[in-house]
């Protein structure tokens, strides 16, 4: 079996975990990322990296540079309820440098990601390495064992971090306790052509008894289906032509494309859940991201959530970690810093799914806008609320490492 000895082992190449091993490693801290995958092309539930995230990059220099990966801008936030285009968000007026929402895809964001980590000697990630189990001692988090195509690999560390997404092998193996909160709505995935005449689709669409998201990427349609919770089986039975047709009742634009649906196959099933951790450390052990708290696509804050995560732990930890004084006092920190956003941006998403989702996904009969989308429309100013909400998020996180060395070119 092969041993690697470092000063932090991060599970899981998410969001959360690499920015947290760029945080640590430009701080001077030794770090190993261990992502189970060999490369980042999947497809990610998330795509919208959101104001909040954008000025971590600019705080950290690389800004510029990240803003010349393919990605659309959206600075005003918008849909069509029954026959009705509302607005509802309007991001142009915060208070940071980037005053949109950056639809990208999340591979290429973990993909920059490392490619900066890697310019730090002090930086390892390992692909291919899937975390199975902790290595404890003395009532201690002290490593992980994976799997590798080489063979078994054990990391002994300082600290581990689990950011190994909902399915969290971490927390499971930490024995931490989770709270479901429960959601009312799965979602089917899946991808059609985009063509230029296409334009400036509207990013949501709702029609009585259905929610359908699209996300431009580029030269295709990346596409939600909101279905009911436990649903997908009952829609397969109808079969593919149904669902088809079921697409373009509440998507018109895709009338000519849905026929790019060839099988089953080529709609994905992800299971929405909202959950938290009770308590997110242990001695030697932190989670954070999606391993701490899943949320739910609402708002699609996720990546934000798990970045503005990594930020608070690597503002909390590099010292002690560089000085070898960690402390799960230091550990309960991170998670007294994170807990109110986390819990309060779950209240409003659950707000949303028992108070909007769920009565669309019940309907029937044609909808009409509510009346406090009406009054957004009606009223500009009113849009720059729930753009803070959504693009600053609650309580927000700055970079306060600093570089401990120049990175290599």
């Amino acid at each position: 079996m092969e041993q690697i000895t470092t000063t932090c082992c991060i599970a899981g190449g998410g969001p959360a975990g690499m920015m947290l091993g760029l945080l640590l490693a430009r701080a001077g801290v030794d770090v190993v990322v261990l992502e189970k995958h060999a490369d980042f092309l999947r497809d990610f539930r998330g795509d919208t990296v959101h104001p909040s995230t954008l000025e971590i990059i600019y705080e950290l220099g690389l800004l510029d540079e990240f803003l010349k990966l393919p990605h659309r801008r959206v600075e005003r936030l918008g849909g069509i309820v029954g026959d009705t285009p509302v607005q509802f968000a309007d991001f142009s007026h915060l208070p940071t440098h980037c005053k949109f929402v950056a639809l990208m895809p999340q591979w290429d964001l973990l993909n920059f990601l490392a490619e900066h980590g890697r310019r730090y000697p002090n930086y390892h990630l390992h692909m291919r390495a899937e975390v199975t189990d902790l290595v404890e001692e003395g009532g201690r988090v002290v490593g992980v064992r994976a799997t590798t195509p080489d063979g078994p690999l054990e990391v002994r560390s300082t600290l581990v971090v689990g950011a190994d997404g909902r399915g969290s092998v971490v927390r499971e193996r930490a024995g931490l306790k989770v709270e479901d909160i429960g959601a009312p709505m799965d979602v089917l995935w899946m991808r059609m052509s985009r063509r230029d005449s296409d334009g400036a689709e509207a990013l949501g669409r709702i029609a009585a008894g259905r929610m359908f998201v699209m996300i431009d990427r580029g030269d295709y349609w990346q596409c939600a289906y909101v279905i009911r919770k436990g649903a997908a089986d009952e829609i397969k039975a109808k079969g593919l032509d149904a669902f088809r047709d079921a697409v373009v009742g509440v998507a018109p634009l895709l009338r000519d494309r849905v026929q790019e649906l060839k099988s089953w196959d080529d709609i994905k099933l992800l299971t929405v859940k909202i959950d938290r951790l009770t308590q997110w450390h242990r001695p030697g052990l932190l989670c954070i991201g999606d391993a701490a708290h899943a949320m739910s696509p609402v708002g699609g804050v996720g990546i934000n959530l798990a970045v503005q995560d990594a930020v608070a732990a690597a503002n909390a930890l590099a010292a002690p970690l560089r000085a070898g004084t960690l402390s799960e006092d230091d550990l309960a920190a991170v998670q007294r810093r994170r807990a109110f956003p986390t819990r309060m941006t779950q209240r409003v998403q659950v707000f949303i799914q028992n108070n909007v989702l769920s009565r669309v996904l019940a309907s029937t009969q044609a909808l009409a806008p509510p009346w406090p989308v009406r009054l957004l429309g009606r009223c500009p100013m009113l849009q720059r609320i729930p753009a803070r909400l959504m693009g600053l998020g609650i309580r927000r996180e700055h970079v306060e490492t600093t570089e401990a060395a120049p990175p290599r070119p």
